[in-house]
């Protein structure tokens, strides 16, 4: 995706740790009249250590259920936030900021907007992604312009910091594969993911049993993304945490250990 060269890869970061996990709302999946059952709640904050190649601590990062809000008639969306800084030590080499936030159907686990915040050394931008339903997105890039356009996509389409929940919200087993399609930045994309194995996993809740998740992103030419090969550990209990996240780079590589849940 754009931005490659930024230090540290921050955006990329960001957005990685996001599509690892995107797992596909079907239309199959929906459910009529009554919310999803879902493992998370509101108020749930996840807080993550964030590690880069020979950098111990380069950040954090937390993913936030803040609250349940109407969303049209007879309609509420979970309003989801997801922030990433870096370390006190990289901050004073780079001033780097990622907001992220998305509005998810509490009923059909479908989007309806998503925006990225980012502010790197100055260099502010926002992102939102509207979806229209029936597969209709209107993106707009606000930098000291504002720039908009629209594609079509696929109807189950996620944006990438939902999907990280929607994942949550599935049950998972060895050897499930599945092509997702996902948008970001005003692109559309295919990630295939695979179940490959059920492993133990240590974060700061201790070791615990995980899903191991493993995921390739490729473009409307079937082009390998940037940074499109990731990794993602699931708990498998009933609370379904990301435990970590781990993605190789051009240089070295990125990991995000969950270390704490509150709420």
């Amino acid at each position: 995706m754009s931005d490659s060269g930024l230090p540290l890869r921050w955006r990329a970061l960001l957005i990685s740790a996001a599509l690892l996990t995107v797992l596909v709302a079907r239309p199959e999946l929906q459910t009529a009249g009554a919310d999803w059952a879902v493992p998370f709640k509101v108020g749930e904050t996840l807080t993550f250590d964030i590690s880069w190649t020979s950098f111990v601590s380069a950040g954090t990062a937390t993913f936030s259920v803040k609250e349940r809000r109407p969303a049209g008639p007879g309609r509420n969306a979970y309003y989801l936030i997801a922030e990433a800084k870096p370390s006190s030590v990289i901050g004073k080499l780079y001033s780097l900021y990622y907001k992220a936030e998305s509005m998810l159907d509490t009923r059909s686990l479908l989007p309806s907007v998503a925006t990225l915040y980012s502010d790197e050394g100055g260099r502010k931008r926002q992102k939102t992604t509207t979806f229209r339903g029936n597969g209709a997105v209107q993106y707009e890039l606000k930098t000291a312009t504002t720039a908009t356009s629209s594609l079509k996509v696929p109807v189950a389409t996620q944006d990438p910091l939902g999907a990280i929940y929607i994942l949550r919200a599935l049950p998972l087993k060895v050897g499930l594969a599945v092509p997702i399609p996902i948008t970001d930045s005003g692109k559309a994309y295919t990630m295939r993911i695979k179940v490959a194995a059920r492993e133990l996993v240590r974060s700061g809740l201790g070791s615990l049993p995980a899903w191991k998740v493993s995921m390739a992103v490729t473009d409307a030419a079937g082009k390998a993304a940037d940074a499109s090969a990731f990794t993602v550990w699931i708990s498998d209990d009933e609370r379904k945490l990301p435990l970590k996240f781990q993605a190789g780079l051009t240089v070295g590589s990125v990991q995000l250990t969950l270390a704490k849940v509150t709420g």
